[in-house]
């Protein structure tokens, strides 16, 4: 009953020590694979780090101009059957969107510097 409990002693040992050992190869190796992502470049900041404010109204700017585009391709599709007011309507529409690139352009939301 001895020898089966040292063997199995013995056994244990072995698979902790290469576990251990491999792990050990493993991240001496690849060091950066431990960050996030497995990208192999260590990160330049926090991962919750905070955004300028500017970000958020380009944000809102390219949302702006997307829902313009959704609302786009099916007036062109419509915009014969419909006449001049269909044309009216989407003018209207594109006026709005420019007083929001207008301000935007103000605020200076749009200076990279």
């Amino acid at each position: 009953m001895s020898g089966i409990l040292s063997l199995l002693g013995v056994s244990l040992a072995l698979v902790v020590g290469a576990y251990a050992a491999s792990n050990a190869i493993r991240l001496a190796r690849r060091p950066a694979a431990v960050l996030p992502f497995e990208s192999g470049m260590p990160p330049q900041q926090h991962a919750v780090s905070r955004y300028h404010v500017r970000w958020y109204a380009v944000t809102l700017l390219f949302l702006a101009f997307d829902m313009e585009m959704i609302f786009m391709y099916p007036w062109a599709i419509v915009v014969a059957d419909m006449g001049t007011s269909a044309v009216v309507e989407m003018f209207g529409f594109l006026a709005i969107l420019l007083v929001g690139v207008a301000y935007l352009w103000r605020e200076g939301a749009l200076r990279w510097t």
